[in-house]
């Protein structure tokens, strides 16, 4: 990635400069309207509009902002994903209805009036914790993203895939989530010596489990309570849910019944036969699990198509499950020469920024890449370089330069490069 750390104002295009581009692209107003002010009062103005509802909805119009659903078994319907439409948002936070979704046995029916979340094992006090007794403990607030850590590992394939990007990078979002710090109530239970785990178990039909660290699980480990100011849906773990953040999305378990002090990990199958990464001399990573620093174009993105040369916009998501994103470059000519991309406010720690980036496409065909570096210095790899590390097949964790090409006539595809 040497060339990658070369950058360069090639085909950079100030603010200004796209501002002035824009002017021509307004629209002009017919002659015969102009002077008759009447004319250009809008139905919406002339009759009463609907009342207030109890709830929200998006407008009739915006019906193309919905989650692509992926169903992954026969056998067990409720199994599957439903993945976050990304290149059809912009700023960073995503919307409740459409923060990504998976379920390994469906999504349960909980009452929270009859739930329980148990603290057990290597503790001098069991505890049990109705809802009602954790909505009254302190809370904290803070923005970061989830990412399942299957996520985009469909370009670990041999041929890119050539569908929509939420197909592909789907499986992140980010929200603002509220809930107790996990510190408390281990505080509470009084942890013995000699610990060093914990196992976290939902309150699915799956009963999905995962073995963390006690370390990492006291500093920064969250029970869950709300997410972008309301009480979290069914679908994102209703009423609790653990939360790591910048750790793989199936750590951060939903429907949170029970957790467990223990000496050393559980070895559950989560994380035996599934969530560990194969190598190619048949040793596999495990417990692999903060999600590492990523970046993707969203617009333009595959599946697009640039109607005609000039000015656009480049714009797109980085994270880093480390901490901070420190910069974007843009390549807009398949890696020859690199630019820095605008970072947007807020950039904080485990938290999606999005970066744009002014670009005039001469028509011709090229290649767009984002490069995201993190503060901690990690930087993605390249697509070669990011499958020497694993055996065929191993999808997880898939961090490495996503590639757009931008053919002759508009059209965007996905491409190793």
């Amino acid at each position: 990635m040497g060339e990658a750390r070369k950058t360069s104002n090639t085909h950079r295009v100030s603010r200004r400069a796209m501002l002035q581009a824009g002017i021509g692209a307004a629209l002009a107003l017919p002659t015969a309207a102009r002077g008759k002010e009447e004319d250009l009062v809008p139905e919406a103005m002339r009759v009463p509009g609907v009342p207030a509802s109890p709830y929200g909805m998006p407008s009739r119009f915006e019906d193309k902002a919905v989650r692509l659903l992926t169903p992954l078994s026969t056998i067990s319907p409720g199994t599957g994903s439903a993945r976050t439409p990304l290149h059809l948002l912009d700023g960073i936070i995503t919307p409740s209805g459409l923060h990504y979704e998976r379920h390994h046995n469906g999504v349960p029916d909980i009452d929270p009036a009859r739930h329980i979340l148990l603290v057990h094992g290597m503790v001098r006090e069991p505890l049990e914790f109705s809802m009602e007794a954790l909505l009254r403990y302190p809370r904290t607030s803070r923005l970061a993203f989830l990412e399942c850590a299957g996520n985009s590992g469909a370009n670990a394939a041999q041929e890119p895939p050539q569908t929509s990007v939420d197909l592909i990078h789907g499986l992140v979002s980010c929200s603002e989530w509220t809930g107790v710090p996990l510190k408390l109530l281990l505080d509470e239970a009084a942890i013995v010596d000699g610990a060093e785990w914990l196992l976290i178990e939902g309150g699915d039909a799956s009963a999905l489990s995962r073995s963390i660290p006690l370390a990492e699980a006291y500093k920064y480990g969250m029970l869950a309570l709300y997410q972008n100011g309301e009480r979290l849906r069914p679908e994102q773990g209703y009423p609790v849910r653990f939360f790591m953040p910048g750790w793989e999305g199936s750590l951060n378990v939903k429907w949170l019944r029970r957790i467990k002090l223990t000496r050393q990990p559980t070895f559950t199958k989560e994380e035996t036969s599934k969530y560990t990464q194969l190598q190619p001399d048949g040793v596999a990573r495990q417990f692999d699990f903060v999600m590492g620093v990523k970046s993707v174009i969203l617009s333009p993105s595959v599946g697009m198509r640039l109607p005609e040369k000039g000015f656009y916009q480049i714009s797109g998501l980085a994270w880093s499950g480390h901490g901070r994103v420190r910069d974007v470059k843009i390549t807009t000519d398949g890696g020859n020469s690199w630019s820095q991309a605008e970072l947007e406010e807020p950039v904080l720690p485990q938290c999606l920024v999005r970066f744009r980036f002014g670009w005039h496409w001469d028509g011709g065909p090229t290649v767009l890449q984002s490069l995201a570096t993190d503060e901690g210095g990690h930087m993605q790899p390249t697509h070669s370089a990011w499958k020497a590390q694993y055996a065929p097949g191993q999808g997880y964790h898939y961090n490495a330069i996503q590639s757009w090409r931008v053919e002759a006539d508009g059209v965007v595809k996905n491409v190793h490069a």
